[in-house]
């Protein structure tokens, strides 16, 4: 990986710094358009000062990295204006509906519609939901096409930049190893954001996305067309069709805070039984109560203003304890703004 020029540098500034300020718009019109609901904010919540801080510490995080070469961004392309409008508008299209749910407390749409249909449900209870409120939950194409925009709306463009951060022990564990040899499997894929990161970083890696959602697959697929050594699976995390000891990498990202307590301890145990002795599992989740105390109140709050009907139980939850249950150690924890990374390793 080659250092960043001036050129490049200057672009990747200012790409960010567009990128911020239009999902910020966003956000602020979502405020605008969408109905309160709750009287009052919560006491705690950090200051907008304290809060941008963070963020703009994680970008700046971010820059010196990618200048510095430890990972790459091979898209150096502005979005062309139609993408750009499209997404807008099909974002703002769709807060109506959201808004609705909201006030009503109903993020059980998804399941009611697939219950009136022939084909009986192939997926858990708890996954046919309307998390965040979405529209199809995560059971439509038109849903993988917003989802990305939605979460970059709720992270001020920060997303892909936490999500890059478990780039490094990725890194880390593969400097010296033939690529062609290592098996990586990305749990919970979704549209396959990150696995494009992995790919456009380490295009020999071989990898392999799970997900439960067909639909998202099909994004997931469609974004990752460049790319050879790509295998898509649609499975459950809680029971992965992969041998014993068979990945070197797992990586899984914004994945446990979805699920009930049970569902989570099988993912965890079985992201633990496919990984080879001496590898790496790699977690990108929220923050966690007492991860960063002034952002504790925000925890509180964001289950209070989505459908995330396992936020609460997962903030306060040992993922230390249930890894090391299932054999695992922990190597590191670090934080990047509202998210943290963990990275375990199996012993033999």
């Amino acid at each position: 990986m080659q250092p960043m020029t001036p050129v490049d540098r200057w672009f990747h500034a200012r790409k960010q710094e567009g990128r911020t300020a239009w999902y910020l718009v966003h956000a602020f019109l979502a405020r605008q358009l969408s109905a309160p609901v709750l009287e009052t904010m919560p006491p705690g919540l950090p200051n907008r000062e304290a809060y941008f801080n963070d963020l703009f510490g994680l970008l700046e995080r971010d820059r010196r990295q990618i200048e510095a070469g430890r990972y790459v961004i091979s898209d150096k392309r502005l979005p062309r204006p139609y993408d750009i409008f499209r997404r807008s508008t099909r974002f703002l299209a769709d807060l109506g509906m959201i808004n609705l749910r909201r006030m009503r407390g109903d993020g059980s749409e998804v399941y009611r519609l697939q219950k009136q249909t022939t084909v009986p449900p192939k997926r858990p209870r708890y996954y046919l939901q309307n998390f965040h409120y979405q529209t199809d939950g995560w059971m439509s194409g038109d849903s993988a096409e917003l989802y990305d925009f939605q979460v970059d709306v709720l992270f001020a463009g920060a997303t892909d930049a936490m999500r890059r951060q478990a780039l490094l022990p990725i890194g880390d564990f593969l400097r010296g190893r033939r690529l062609g040899h290592v098996d990586l499997l990305d749990v919970a894929a979704g549209t396959g954001r990150f696995l494009q990161s992995i790919k456009e970083n380490y295009p020999r890696l071989p990898v392999t996305g799970v997900d439960l959602s067909s639909e998202y697959l099909a994004k997931a697929r469609r974004e990752l067309r460049p790319w050879s050594w790509v295998r898509l699976v649609l499975s459950n995390a809680e029971c992965l069709p992969f041998p014993e000891d068979s990945k070197d990498l797992v990586t899984s990202v914004y994945l446990l805070h979805e699920l009930p307590k049970k569902a989570r301890e099988r993912a965890i145990a079985e992201m633990a039984r496919v990984l080879k002795p001496g590898g790496r599992l790699i977690l990108v989740d929220s923050l966690q109560t007492g991860d960063h105390p002034p952002f504790d109140a925000l925890l509180a709050l964001f289950p209070m203003l989505y459908h995330e009907p396992y936020y609460s139980d997962y903030v306060s939850t040992d993922l230390i304890a249930l890894a090391k249950a299932t054999g695992l150690q922990l190597l590191q924890v670090d934080r990047a703004f509202m998210s943290k990374i963990m990275v375990f390793t199996k012993g033999p």
